[in-house]
């Protein structure tokens, strides 16, 4: 007999190009004053910090579930992958799973093109990173 896989009804799985080293990418990430900016409705609790390969929490408030942004360092820069897993607290958002989607979507775009323009402004296309 095979037992039901359980799936979030909300998955954000997204992916950023960033040229910069994974140390400087991982220090604006894990600034935990960014958070709130970035994720203003929820509460994040560090399941682990990985250093320059990213950081896992486990997410309440309006939504539970657990996030990830992995650093994958491909060339002269980094991956920012970006995962979302989690279910609504409120019955009645079942009902607009597809917005609730795109909200978390939305912010976690917003993060990584924040990162993106902080540690790459000054640098001309096809120059090594700062």
């Amino acid at each position: 007999m095979c037992e039901a896989i359980r799936v979030s009804s909300i998955q954000v799985a997204d992916q950023t190009f960033v040229a910069a080293a994974p140390e400087r990418v991982a220090a604006a990430i894990g600034s935990t004053s960014r958070w709130r900016m970035w994720w203003p409705d929820l509460r994040l609790t560090v399941g682990e910090d990985r250093g320059e390969k990213g950081i896992r929490w486990t997410v309440s408030g309006p939504v539970v579930g657990t996030m990830e942004v992995w650093l994958e360092a491909v060339l002269d820069g980094v991956i920012v992958h970006y995962f979302l897993h989690a279910e609504p607290t409120d019955p009645a958002q079942m009902r607009d799973l597809a917005s609730q989607n795109r909200t978390r979507r939305v912010q976690g775009k917003a993060m990584s093109f924040e990162v993106k323009k902080e540690l790459e402004t000054g640098r001309a296309p096809g120059e090594p990173p700062h």
